[in-house]
């Protein structure tokens, strides 16, 4: 895959309750701290080609280079996060890789037949999910990365790098 696009920066988890799971990873494991969006409001989103109105909170943070991201979903909405719940339980649902933009990459033959889920964030900031088929899991998150996105990981990156394991929670406003 880093042929393609670059190596995976993200693993992404889909979990019941962020707070729950950021405690598990920033107590047992020592990831953190965890820079939280509560209810992401999205310009656009779609899932398998219909709108769907996803209500959803995101928790990030490093473990070295590699971003640790929670995913609850908080409505019934038809999401790959419910998909994934549904079939596995709680896990990791994606791998996440940058792109300077969407099409090029969806153009890559087969590519964006494979797109279950797409849209982009009041922001500004588009994504698409890609079904490759092996196995739980293995879905690739292309997220199209900004100046300000690069920034933003930068930041929760240093933070993690000099992180003293106080205050593993911290909700942007």
């Amino acid at each position: 895959m880093s042929r393609l696009f670059g190596p995976i920066i993200q693993n992404g988890y889909v979990v019941r309750d962020w707070r729950s799971a950021a405690d598990h990873w920033s107590r047992l494991l020592g990831v953190g701290p965890f820079f939280v969006m509560e209810h992401i409001r999205f310009a656009r989103c779609t899932y398998r080609g219909a709108a769907s109105p996803i209500d959803m909170s995101v928790a990030i943070a490093y473990s070295g280079d590699l971003q640790v991201e929670l995913v609850e979903q908080h409505n019934d909405a038809p999401s790959i996060y419910r998909d994934h719940l549904d079939a596995h339980g709680e896990g990791l649902q994606h791998v996440g890789v940058l792109v300077d933009r969407l099409e090029p990459s969806l153009a890559l033959d087969g590519w964006a037949e494979r797109v279950v889920q797409e849209g982009e964030t009041l922001v500004g900031q588009r994504f698409a999910y890609v079904d490759v088929g092996c196995h739980p899991g293995s879905m690739i998150e292309l997220i199209e990365v900004s100046a300000e996105a690069r920034s933003a990981f930068a930041y929760m990156k240093e933070r993690a790098a000099r992180w003293d394991g106080e205050r593993p929670i911290r909700i942007a406003k």
